[in-house]
Formats: structure tokens, sequence, C-alpha cells
């Protein structure tokens, strides 16, 4: 089995928030789950031991730590280091009860479609906000040059001749480029002899973080502008030390919470550049200072909070939405938010609402009417980031607070709440593991 020290079963935590104090001080940001998530699948294809170096301490490490192993991959995690030495042999078959925990399944099985030369894995679990699509990731595999059958909720694909170069479109319907089957096709590509093409990539930062881990394994990369990318595949891939960057969710998470109770964080170690620009744009809007200060950023709210009217998209990441949603809940005035990346985003609205806040969706639009002399209430997170959201609300309410649904914020957080509580924050924990 894996060495790891990150939980390796579920536990269910209740926490109880008690609002109305300023945070103050510093915090130190935890390495990228989102792109950590990705990097751990293109680690599946190094013929060499790989150690990414600043990997989250969450939940979901653990999981796919025990995906590789079962598939053959051997991988330890120690601490923020999570090392891989290629399989001896590959077991290709993502366990249900395994695949079914995490939103990169699709991605894991592409790499080691790529390795194995086939894969079968179940339809992809977590976060379950809105239906999320898989069509692109087995577009690109078809286009590979794999056999791809769907059958009640498990995926086999195989490729059954010779791998050529291919051509694949990362562009939904919808909904712009697919993050996650740019980086399946990436994957696929890069054991692929020849030069394969990736049409309307997307340049999210799990993709270009990626991108940058094969590069340096030996793959090569051509970003012909925004429309189209070239991956030359090799049949050595190799390993080597990679730094997984330091997550800007949770740096906008730490701001936000700063904010909604007008406090000064100071993010230790994260330039305010590693922000993206359109969220530097909508944090200054609601007004909310990015202040670099020693290599890091200092955050407040000098006027406080001001409602703002945005989208998301690639320069505003959809997994701050739920926070600024509570945050807006304290400006005067209405905002609105346009959600791009997925049909919908609102499961954490109900829960605001019974802290007193206003806000509704219109299909993919949210309303906040601010501000809201929000109260303590006893609420569940059901994703990430809606989990998230109710703690920052819990932050500014009046009263202690009940929030359930922990297990899903420590899938994505390693240490938050003991950051937020470091601050100042009146908040303790009751943990019962199962």
């Amino acid at each position: 089995m894996p060495t790891t020290d990150t939980p390796a079963t579920t536990d269910e935590r209740t926490v109880y928030i008690t609002g109305g104090r300023p945070l103050t001080g510093t915090a130190t940001v935890q390495g990228s789950k989102n792109i950590a998530l990705h990097l751990y699948a293109a680690a599946i294809l190094a013929d060499d031991p790989l150690t990414l170096v600043g990997a989250p301490e969450i939940l979901d490490t653990g999981v796919v730590a025990d995906i590789l192993h079962r598939t053959g991959t051997r991988t330890t995690v120690v601490g923020t280091e999570f090392t891989t030495r290629p399989a001896d042999s590959y077991f290709p078959v993502v366990p249900d009860d395994l695949g079914r925990r995490i939103r990169t399944t699709a991605v894991m099985a592409g790499a080691l479609l790529a390795r194995a030369g086939k894969v079968t894995f179940p339809v992809p679990g977590g976060d379950a906000f809105c239906a999320r699509y898989i069509d692109r990731h087995l577009a690109a595999m078809a286009a590979a040059g794999a056999e791809v059958e769907v059958d009640r909720g498990r995926v086999r694909a195989c490729f059954t001749g010779k791998r050529l170069p291919f051509v694949t479109d990362a562009e939904t319907r919808a909904w712009g480029p697919s993050l996650g089957a740019t980086v399946t096709a990436m994957l696929l590509a890069a054991r692929t002899p020849g030069t394969s093409t990736i049409l309307n990539p997307s340049v999210e930062p799990e993709v270009t973080h990626t991108a940058a881990l094969l590069s340096q394994a030996g793959v090569g990369i051509e970003w012909r502008g925004r429309n189209a990318l070239n991956v030359t595949g090799t049949d050595r891939i190799q390993g080597g030390v990679f730094t997984v960057p330091p997550d800007r969710l949770e740096a906008a998470t730490l701001a936000l919470a700063a904010a909604i109770t007008e406090g000064t964080v100071h993010l230790d170690g994260f330039p305010a550049a590693a922000f993206p620009d359109g969220l530097v744009s909508v944090f200054a809007d609601a007004g909310i200072r990015l202040d670099p200060v020693d290599g890091g950023t200092t955050v407040s709210v000098p006027a406080g909070p001001r409602p703002v009217q945005t989208a998301t998209g690639p320069g505003f990441p959809t997994d701050v939405q739920p926070q600024l949603t509570a945050f807006l809940t304290q400006a005067e005035g209405a905002s609105r938010i346009e959600e791009r990346i997925y049909t919908r985003r609102d499961t954490h609205l109900p829960a605001l609402a019974s802290f007193g806040a206003i806000v509704n969706a219109s299909g993919s639009v949210i309303t906040v009417r601010g501000r809201s002399a929000l109260a303590a209430a006893d609420v569940a997170g059901e994703d990430i980031r809606a989990a998230t959201a109710l703690v920052i609300a819990a932050l500014a309410a009046q009263g202690t607070s009940t929030i359930r649904g922990m297990y899903h914020l420590q899938r994505g957080y390693g240490r938050l709440l003991p950051k937020l509580a470091a601050l100042g924050a009146d908040l303790t924990i009751n943990q019962e593991q199962s």
C-alpha cells in the first residue's frame, strides 16, 4: 500500500463558528488542489521516479494515491511530497469506489490508456452541483485510435491497432474549452509517436502546468497561439522533481474570508500576480485591495464591500464563485454573477438563505441583494466550494453557526479551518471517524 499521512478514510466534521471577529495575521497557501490532481495523472506516464513537491495534504490526494497504487504505479505520499515510480506491470481498471470520489477520473484513465493500451473506469464522481460531461475526454480517446464503449456508468477504452498522431478538439458546444479534456488529450499524445494537435485547448493553469511538467520530461510542447496545441510524443518520459504551485483558489478563499470580516490578512509567499487577472479585477470592483508586500499579498477592504456585475470564465475561476457570493451578501446593493463554466452552480444558495442572505438563481445567473444582516444558521455543504462559502458566511454572521458536510471541505483544503482559527476565527471542530 502507498505510504501516506493523508487521511485514507472519510470522516464527517461538524464545525461551530461564532461570527463577528475580524481576521488578522499571516497565512500560508497550500499547493494547488486542481493543478496537483492533473499532475498526479501525468505522473503515471513517467519512466523514472517523479516527485511532486508542494502537494496539498487533502483527501483527494489520498484517493489518487490509492488509485495509482491499485493500477500499478508505486506511490508514496509523505507530507507535501508525492512520489511515483513506474509500475512493473499495470492493472488499468480504476476501482469504482475510488474513481467515483474524484472529478479527474477520466484524466487518469487517459494516462492509463496511454501507458497500458487499455483502461476501464467509472463515470467520475466528486462534486455534483450540476451535470458534468466527459464526452470530450472520450472523443480524445477515440481520436487517438482507441475503441471506446460506455455501459451502465462504466467506460472501456482499448487500442487495437498502430498508434498514430491524431487531431482532437477540446471545445465544448456551450461552455468553451474543456480543461480536463485538454489534459487527457495531452497525456494520450505524450506517448503517441509523432505530433498530435489539440484544437481549441484550454489555457487554464491546470493545463499550462501539466504542459510544463511534460516538457520538462522530454515531451514536445508547442503552443500555436490560443487556438491549437501541438504535442510531440516520446517513448521515454523522464522523471525528476516538479513543484506544485500555490493554490490560487485557497488564496482567494482566504482573501474573501478576511474581507467579509473586514480584517487584514497577509498571504505569505503568494504574490498578487499569482491571482488570475479577472479575479483581481473582480476583487477591485468589490472593494478588496491586494497589496504586494514582502513577496506576498496583504488583503484588506478599507472602504467596505461593494456590489459587482461579473461572470465566471478563464480569468475568474468558477471555483471562487460560491465564496464570492457569500462575501457579496455584505455589499450594499445588487450583485449579479453569471456562471459560464457550468450549466449552473447554485447549491450554496439555499444554505446562504438560511443565514438571512437574499440570494436567488435564474438559470445560470445568480443575484445577491445586500447588505444582509446574517444570523447564525445550522447548514450543510454539498460540495467543496459550497461548504467553503458557508464557512465564509458564518464568519460574518451573528451568533454561533453549525456547519455540517465538512468532508467536502477536506477534499479541497488541507488546513483551512486551522488557518482561519490562527487568524482569529472563533471556531471549534467536532469530528466523528467512520
